[in-house]
């Protein structure tokens, strides 16, 4: 499958979307989803990497399949605002490459 670009995502999860009469949910509903979402990674996160183990019973989610939720609910929700998260992702890398520009330690760059 060739590269698609945040936007071919948003396009995607429109089409999706639009085909039933229920469209998007609320923002409220939205928000309330992706806490759900968020905690199931949170699991996940817990049962790989944490001292959590899972139970026999639990059936298997992974990481991944957790991520893509949050991000279809992202998207979801960018889309339902009419935000565009490219221009979002865009935004969000000037503040960090402006106002966060020396917050972290970075790795010595020096030519050796």
């Amino acid at each position: 499958m060739s590269e698609r670009t945040l936007k071919d995502l948003q396009d995607e999860v429109d089409q999706y979307i639009s085909q039933f009469k229920e469209g998007y949910f609320s923002p409220l509903s939205m928000l309330a989803r992706m806490s759900e979402e968020v905690g199931e990674l949170a699991r996940e996160v817990n049962h790989s990497y944490g001292e959590k183990p899972k139970k026999a019973s639990e059936g298997s989610n992974s990481i991944e399949l957790e991520l893509g939720d949050i991000l279809f609910i992202t998207i979801c929700f960018a889309n339902s605002l009419g935000i565009d998260l490219t221009e979002a992702h865009e935004k969000v890398m000037h503040k960090f490459n402006t106002r966060d520009a020396n917050r972290w330690t970075k790795i010595n760059t020096e030519p050796s």
